[in-house]
This record gives C-alpha cells, structure tokens and sequence, in this order.
C-alpha cells in the first residue's frame, strides 16, 4: 500500500489516524486520495493540508463513534455522515456483543485497504444511485440459529465476523489446507465473484470462458460437491493459481482476481520505497508480473528467515498468467500511476 507524508514531513500510512511526530490528526481525503494532515476549521470541519488539496471535510460518522475508519467525507455532503466506504454497510456486527467491537474494525481496516486497491485499478463500485451499475453491499454477520457462510450473491458480499478472530481463522486454514487465510483475501476473493457480474456476464461472457471454461458445466451445485468429496484436481498447479480454483470457473475467476489485486497491491507499496525497483509502466502488465516476482522472491526469503509462510505462494505458470491478464483487462491500467503527492 501507498505511503505518504505529513505536514511535518514524517511518513504516514495507509491507516494513519494521527501523525507519531506532530500529534496532527490525519485522515484519507477523498478528494486527494492521500492520506494527510487535517487542519481543524472553526466551524469544527476539517481542511485537507496535502499539497495542492485544500478540501474541506468532516470526519466519516464510524471513525467519531467508534474509531473504525479513518477517511474524510466531503463538506458539501451534508446528508452523508459516513465515508463512500462505509456507506458499503448493510449489516454491521452487534456491538453490544463483547470483542465485536474490535473484529469490526479489523474487517473496515481490511475491506478499506481492498477497496482503495480497487479503485486504484480503475474498476467501478456500483451504488444505490447508479441505475447502470450493480449495487455493492457488505454484510458483517455472525452465527445465529443457522451457521453465517462468507460468500457473494447478486452484489451483497457476507463476511462471518469470526473471521476477525486470528485463531478461529488459523485453525480453519490448516484445516482446508489454505497457504493463506486473510481477511484482505476474503475481501479480494468476493470481489471477484462481484466484478464477474458486474463486468465479465454481461459483457466479456465469451473471452472467460475461453480461459475459464463454460460455468454452466457442470453446474456450480455439482461442481462443489465433488470438490468437497475428491479435492483439487490432479497436478492442478499446472493450470491454476490455487487447489480451490479447480472447483468451478467462477472460483477460478475469483482466484485469479485475488490474486491479480495481491499483485498490484504489492507492487504500489514497493514503490513507496525507493531501494526497491519497482518502477514500471502503468499499462505494461508483463512488466507489472515480473517485478512482482522478484519482489516475491525477496519477501518469500524474508519470511522464512523468521519462520513466517510466503509472501507469494503461487506458481504462475502460462496458463495462470494469461488468466491475471485478463485480469488486468478489466480496469484501467492507466489507473495504475502513482497519484501525486503520495511520497
């Protein structure tokens, strides 16, 4: 992820809420898209300090309430309390339910981070107020009398809030055999199935199922059963970017998508560090992969030298790399650049 600078001239991250050197309070402008500085105004709004902004805000409701977002809402918005993000909510957890609290914000923080990537790459989000584009909702749920299942259906992404929890989610990717398990993953993965809808369906049908196959084919009900019966396909490496990809084309699309924001993510956050080189066009995608491979070598070496799992799992033979371009077909590769004033 980007990084950025304060008034002060100290670095500022992603999540940033106060500057450590200055004390000033910070926030994401959305106006800017930098995370910077805010200049409190005495009619208890805030001014945006980023070089050549200057926006006033508010600070989005969640973050006044319960400190679980960190992005401004622009003044003019005076029917909108809460950020372009969290107005993404349709159901939050129970607050009233000890430690909900905590996983909320760990589910905002992450979700933020998938979005801000989303965008970044040039693809719509689709609201109440764009008739053309399929709304995106998110749904923060727990176990009731029937068990919550973290999934998308026709724009509503669901995300089990025991997901936040880093023991019920190690235990349950050790036992599917995951090589990672994240909340930004559910996040990037969901989306997928979104962006299929959105943008594959109706207009790219034919291309996906040259690369993927023909989702109707068997059907995704028979296609699941079987997975859970005889797992992964044989030597599926060779042909996808994880065992669960083998399940269905729709969850090798959802992989693959996954996998194409970890590559893009990866690579903008080792551009804000100048030692490592990761400058590349914004519209080479071939470029774009192999820096992520390297960086990926060095992060992997990284993490085993302190016994952590690799940073870059996956095993990007031809047929993998033609799906992430297919990917990368669905934005804006443009997009890609580094806004200014982001160092």
């Amino acid at each position: 992820m980007r990084t950025f600078r304060c008034q002060c001239g100290r670095k500022l991250f992603f999540g940033s809420t106060r500057c450590v050197a200055c004390d000033a309070t910070v926030a994401m402008c959305p106006c800017c898209r930098n995370v910077a500085a805010m200049a409190p105004q005495k009619d208890g709004s805030w001014k945006c300090t980023a070089a050549g902004c200057g926006h006033v805000l508010k600070m989005c409701q969640n973050r006044v309430d319960h400190e679980v977002c960190n992005r401004g809402v622009e003044i003019e918005e005076e029917d909108q309390p809460r950020c372009t993000y969290c107005r993404l909510n349709r159901v939050i957890p129970d607050l009233k339910v000890p430690g909900n609290l905590e996983k909320w914000r760990r589910l905002e923080t992450a979700k933020r981070r998938v979005l801000d990537g989303i965008e970044l790459i040039g693809l719509p989000i689709g609201t109440p107020s764009q008739n053309e584009l399929l709304p995106l909702w998110f749904e923060f749920k727990a176990d009731d009398v029937q068990p919550v299942s973290t999934g998308h259906a026709n724009g509503v992404i669901t995300i089990n809030v025991k997901e936040a929890d880093s023991v019920h989610r190690e235990q349950t990717r050790v036992e599917f055999g995951e090589p990672q398990r994240t909340l930004v993953g559910h996040f990037r993965h969901e989306l997928g199935h979104y962006y299929w809808d959105l943008i594959v369906k109706p207009k790219l049908l034919s291309e996906f199922r040259d690369l993927f196959g023909n989702e109707e084919d068997p059907t995704y009900a028979e296609a699941q059963q079987a997975y859970y019966k005889d797992g992964p396909q044989p030597d599926w490496q060779q042909q996808f970017i994880s065992g669960y990809a083998t399940m269905h084309p729709w969850e090798d699309f959802a992989e693959s998508f996954a996998a194409y924001l970890d590559m893009t993510a990866i690579v903008i956050t080792a551009q804000s560090f100048p030692r490592i080189e990761a400058e590349v066009p914004a519209d080479d995608f071939d470029k774009w992969l192999q820096t992520y491979r390297e960086i990926g070598v060095m992060a992997n070496e990284f993490n085993r030298d302190i016994g952590l799992l690799d940073l870059v799992p996956e095993v990007f033979t031809q047929p993998v790399v033609e799906k992430l371009r297919f990917m990368a077909s669905l934005g804006h590769p443009s997009k890609l650049a580094r806004p200014a004033h982001v160092r």
